[in-house]
C-alpha cells in the first residue's frame, strides 16, 4: 500500500476516535465543548506554524497553512473560492477586514463525523477553526475568524476574515 494511504488511514482512525470523543463531551459540556476544542486547535495551529514563513498577503498565508498541514501529515484539501460575479478572490468587508471564502472538499473531520453519525458544525469543526486561527496568527500576526457558511456532504464553505 502506498505510504501516503497508510498515513491517511492512520489519521482517519484518529479522527474517528475524535468524533466519538466529541459526541461524548458535547452533551456533558454543552457550549463549553466548542470553546475547549477551539482552544486546543488554536494551540496546535500556533505550535505547527512556529517556523512558518511570515506574510501579510492573505492568499500566501493560506498557502503557508497548507504547507504547515502537509509538513505535519495532515491531509486537508481546501482552496480559496471565488463565486461567479465576484471580481477578486480577496474582498474587504464594511469594517475594512480582508475576507476570502475557502472551500474544504476533502475534510478528515467531516468524513469522521459522517462515519460516526455525528452532525457537522460542532466541536470538531471548531477545532479546525482554532487551528486556522492559531496558524494565521503566527503567519500574519493578526487575529482571524473562520465562519461556516455551508456544511455539506461533499464540501464545506467557510468565510475567513482577518482583522484590519
Amino acid at each position: 500500500m502506498n505510504e501516503i494511504l497508510k498515513k491517511r488511514r492512520t489519521l482517519q482512525e484518529t479522527m474517528n476516535f475524535m468524533a466519538a470523543l466529541s459526541a461524548g463531551i458535547e452533551p456533558i459540556l454543552g457550549r463549553g465543548a466548542n470553546s475547549m476544542t477551539m482552544s486546543a486547535g488554536r494551540n496546535l495551529g500556533r505550535k505547527f506554524s512556529e517556523n512558518a514563513n511570515k506574510t501579510d498577503d492573505l492568499l500566501e498565508a493560506i498557502a503557508e497553512v497548507r504547507k504547515v498541514l502537509l509538513a505535519n501529515n495532515c491531509l486537508w484539501l481546501f482552496e480559496p473560492f471565488k463565486p461567479v460575479g465576484q471580481e477578486t478572490m480577496v474582498t474587504t468587508n464594511d469594517k475594512g477586514q480582508n475576507q476570502v471564502l475557502i472551500v474544504f472538499r476533502d475534510c478528515m473531520i467531516r468524513q469522521a463525523l459522517f462515519r460516526f453519525g455525528h452532525p457537522q458544525q460542532g466541536s470538531l469543526c471548531n477545532m479546525m477553526y482554532g487551528f486556522f486561527a492559531g496558524a494565521l496568527e503566527n503567519i500574519m500576526g493578526k487575529k482571524t475568524t473562520l465562519e461556516i457558511k455551508h456544511a455539506g456532504e461533499n464540501a464545506c464553505l467557510k468565510l475567513l476574515t482577518v482583522e484590519a
